[in-house]
């Protein structure tokens, strides 16, 4: 990360949020508490949210898709990770919105000896949560496994995007 990298934060309902901008793409979004929380480096230094424009895009962004207003994002990503963990990003901002996918269908795409295990890893580092869907990826058994953020935020997001056919044909 850059001496240029300065953060925000927003409050959602899914508590604090913080933003990290380099300028000219979002470098980071963590909800505070959760795992793999971002280092001082990593969110640089802290300003207000309107003070800079892509911040305040990205906040804004995160409200419309947290009121079921928006399904995808425009704001300009771009975290720091290895080349590995940067390709099992690219795969996550690959599965669209209201659908989930395998630990093992990412490491597919990543590689063909990349283990779903590495890929976990890589996906529970992700520097960019819900702006980088790592929540739509489930266990092999259609499960929920980890989220840096706590299942019932994977849980919560999940439910968010089931489509509404989905939702009007449960019985409970």
């Amino acid at each position: 990360m850059s001496q240029n990298t300065l953060h925000a934060t927003q409050e959602c309902p899914l508590g604090t949020v913080y933003l990290a901008t380099d300028g000219d793409s979002l470098t980071g979004a963590w909800l505070e508490g959760q795992a793999h929380f971002a280092t001082a480096e990593e969110l640089g230094e802290k300003v207000d949210l309107d003070s800079q424009p892509l911040l305040a895009q990205a906040a804004q962004e995160l409200d419309e898709y947290l009121a079921g207003e928006r399904t995808s994002f425009s704001v300009p990503i771009n975290p720091a990770g290895s080349d590995f963990q940067l390709a099992v990003w690219q795969a996550l901002e690959e599965i669209p919105y209201g659908y989930t996918t395998t630990y093992g269908e990412i490491s597919k795409i990543v590689g063909p000896h990349a283990p779903a295990q590495a890929v976990g890893q890589a996906v529970g580092r992700n520097r960019c949560i819900i702006f980088i869907p790592c929540h739509r990826v489930v266990g092999a058994d259609g499960k929920l496994t980890g989220y840096a953020a706590g299942v019932e935020t994977k849980q919560f997001l999940l439910d968010l995007e089931e489509p509404t056919s989905e939702k009007e044909t449960r019985l409970f």
